[in-house]
């Protein structure tokens, strides 16, 4: 029976480590087709849970599959259009608005990125925050300092042209295959530094330590923006701010817009020995030098809601990522090589409140509680203390990455206590179902990987009780990560031009 179905040869398992060529060739004599006839990977994935290893491909028949791809035409028509934020979402609803020729302008509250990576490695070291720049706010998003991943639950045929796009500005070109992409804080500067250039070549213009102070909204339509508290109008105003900015989501809670609930997670950064990590996903075949660092997903259902990892960081390092005075927070970041001696994962646990509001001062509290522990140290300890509610007295074989300094701590005073029991019952079945490293590393508290609320929006994409506003992206709650964040930004731009293929 063939497995071609819509100019794709699926589930094309094969010996592992071939080339593409050789992968594609091997397909196509599987399936009894010349091999002169033109293909090319569409996927590859590893399977290690054999004894043998093995990939399993995906292969497109270049007549027959067709990328996602826009008809580039310059119909920009007058509209003035200001975008809010230039991460992920921004970013792509910027790129798409100034490819169709509308010169949109970026508001962009922190630096661009070049001095926001000196800023960054400037309070890592020292750990004087910048407000202005940090993890959370400029060029490029929080993305920036992760892991780069292009990884996504969701199904839209967009990613394609994301992953086209990261491509054409630098990144590598395994990213259009592997099926975990992730292309690296250091090459994904680079990526969002030729992208701004290019908007800008396009006509669009970016305003850095530029902030949305306020709002007017009448009659249920947007009227002004203040920016920097100067008052400026624009037919349609992007808002992809991120999740990070509790400002201005107490502004936007104060505007006649409807937002709601949205469950959200908190929790803590892990960390293990990336040899001990590859054992436990390799098995016998760890050794082999032709694999990559391995990583892992996890996740267990409690009654009280669920425990899950999150943006596994293979060689990678748990970073300072606090945008607050005051405020702790934490995330994963890994370098395009993933060569450094530690894995890291997010271990969160799903909470929610009675109302956005209620939400936001849950995460705050959170992040309060954990800066008042060491005065800014982050609190640490290791999986066994954990487990038992004691404080331990020093590290062992695994020795924590965070910047620029630690204090041992038992999280008692950090996390709310149903959220503490439900992130130990799942420490504790993460180890008897995966990988139990008593010694390895807890740093606290990770409380920024989604938002706590959502500003809703129509089947136009502008929020409802404010025409003229587009609510986009992981800060508005209708993404999770660069991927599905990115591909938000085309959705909201496509609905402002106004292409019919904005539902696909």
């Amino acid at each position: 029976m063939s497995n071609i179905k819509n100019g794709l040869i699926r589930d094309v398992r094969l010996p592992y480590g071939l080339s593409n060529e050789e992968a594609v060739r091997q397909a196509l004599k599987k399936e009894g087709l010349p091999l002169s006839e033109k293909a090319f990977v569409l996927r590859r994935s590893l399977d290690a849970r054999r004894k043998e290893l093995s990939e399993v491909f995906t292969i497109a028949l270049a007549d027959q599959y067709k990328d996602y791809s826009y008809d580039f035409k310059n119909i920009g028509d007058g509209k003035r259009v200001l975008i809010v934020g230039f991460g992920p979402a921004g970013m792509f609803a910027a790129y798409l608005l100034a490819k169709f020729g509308f010169c949109p302008t970026v508001a962009e509250r922190g630096r661009d990125v070049e001095r926001r990576v000196r800023d960054v490695e400037t309070f890592w070291k020292t750990g004087v925050l910048d407000p202005v720049s940090n993890v959370q706010f400029g060029e490029g998003g929080a993305g920036t300092f992760s892991d780069g991943k292009l990884t996504t639950r969701i199904n839209d045929e967009r990613c394609r042209f994301v992953l086209h796009t990261f491509r054409d500005f630098g990144a590598d070109e395994k990213i259009m295959w592997q099926a975990k992409p992730h292309i690296g804080t250091d090459v994904l500067r680079n990526v969002v530094t030729g992208m701004r250039e290019q908007i800008k070549k396009l006509g669009g213009e970016v305003l850095y330590e530029t902030k949305l102070t306020d709002i007017t909204v009448e009659n249920g339509k947007l009227k002004e923006v203040f920016l920097n508290g100067e008052p400026h109008n624009f037919d349609a105003v992007v808002l992809a701010t991120g999740n990070g900015a509790k400002d201005t989501y107490e502004l936007l809670l104060s505007k006649p817009l409807t937002v709601e609930n949205k469950p959200f997670s908190v929790g803590f950064r892990a960390e293990f020995l990336q040899t001990d990590i590859d054992r436990a996903v390799y098995g016998k075949n760890a050794s082999d030098p032709r694999l990559p660092p391995a990583d892992f997903q996890f996740f267990t259902h409690l009654p009280e809601g669920t425990v899950y990892t999150f943006c596994m960081c293979p060689g990678g390092f748990v970073v300072n990522s606090s945008s607050d005075d005051g405020c702790l927070v934490t995330n994963g970041m890994s370098y395009s090589g993933r060569d450094g001696k530690n894995a890291n994962a997010a271990f969160l646990a799903t909470v929610s409140a009675s109302s956005p509001k209620e939400a936001l001062e849950m995460r705050m509290s959170i992040e309060k509680a954990a800066y008042s522990r060491f005065s800014g140290k982050a609190p640490v300890t290791l999986v066994r203390n954990f487990l038992e509610g004691s404080v331990p007295s020093k590290f062992g074989h695994v020795e924590p990455t965070f910047l620029p300094d630690t204090g041992f701590d038992d999280f008692g005073k950090v996390f709310p206590y149903k959220t503490l029991a439900m992130l130990k019952k799942g420490m504790s079945d993460f180890g008897k179902r995966f990988f139990h490293d008593p010694e390895a590393v807890l740093t606290a508290p990770e409380t920024r990987t989604s938002a706590p609320m959502r500003i809703v929006r129509d089947e136009s994409f502008q929020a409802v009780g404010a025409r003229g506003l587009y609510p986009c992206g992981e800060g508005a709650g209708y993404a999770g990560g660069i991927m599905s964040s990115a591909v938000d930004g085309l959705r909201v731009a496509e609905a402002i031009i106004g292409l019919q293929n904005n539902e696909k």
